[in-house]
């Protein structure tokens, strides 16, 4: 993606819980149009880094940036003070995440949660948010589904209303934290689908996922993390074919064994 804009800029993130150390010193860019995927190991880190750039957990040093812009800090006399909560739902309309597990409001169609944070948050007029609802549920195939309830739905069908619903802002990046881990196989297929109509449509995404053969299809650049550490980053075919760390290479012929 030579000459695209740097959307997405992590320099020398770090975040602890207590005295466990989750990033250790994390630097990243991702570039207007790029899909950036992370993998490696359970506890390695990538969940919390997805959960960092969209500010639902606070880092302890380090700097995350979008367009240049500090994400859920401001910095005066080289010192960092958090934004309030007000100020960070105003950065962080800019992504969309969906969760492995799909957060659906049980008591509304999937059309009403999709509309509900277009009503509440963005004050769209209940009949905009209702048509931009049934275009993203056109968009991920479930046009029939619109009033259906989630316990109506598969989990497949619940992973895409909630792609719908991360959609429905309009944001410029999409996070995709495992999205398919809570699926049973035979599921799997249709929300990848969904996402690979997003990356045909130059969708900014950051994608963590065990699925290592998606990840070499859709994706521009992959990371593996270890310990809260990069320890490979390049090109998805010289990554997961031929990666040079030994950590790395551990993890990808354990995934191929599977």
């Amino acid at each position: 993606m030579t000459g695209a804009q740097e959307l997405i800029r992590a320099r020398d993130v770090e975040k602890r819980f207590g005295d466990l150390t989750v990033l250790d010193g994390i630097n990243l860019g991702v570039r207007e149009g790029e899909v950036l995927s992370l993998l490696g190991p359970s506890g390695s880190g990538k969940s919390t880094f997805l959960r960092c750039v969209n500010m639902l957990e606070q880092i302890d040093s380090g700097e995350i940036r979008y367009q240049g812009e500090l994400l859920g800090f401001r910095k005066h006399n080289d010192r960092y003070y958090p934004l309030s909560e007000k100020q960070r739902a105003r950065q962080r309309i800019n992504f969309g995440m969906v969760f492995q597990h799909f957060n659906l409001f049980s008591h509304m169609t999937a059309l009403e949660n999709i509309c509900e944070g277009l009503t509440v948050v963005l004050r769209q007029s209940r009949a905009e948010a209702r048509e931009r609802g049934r275009y993203l549920l056109d968009r991920v195939g479930l046009a029939e589904h619109a009033d259906k309830y989630p316990s109506m739905l598969s989990g497949g069908q619940q992973q895409r209303v909630a792609i719908a619903r991360a959609l429905a802002p309009n944001p410029s990046v999409m996070l995709f934290d495992e999205p398919t881990s809570a699926l049973d196989p035979e599921l799997v297929g249709e929300v990848l689908d969904v996402i690979r109509e997003l990356v045909e449509s130059g969708m900014t995404m950051i994608i963590v996922t065990h699925e290592m053969n998606f990840a070499r299809e859709v994706s521009d650049s992959v990371a593996i993390l270890d310990g809260g550490r990069i320890v490979e980053f390049g090109a998805p075919e010289s990554v997961l074919t031929q990666p040079s760390s030994a950590r790395a290479k551990a993890f990808v012929n354990a995934m191929k064994r599977k």
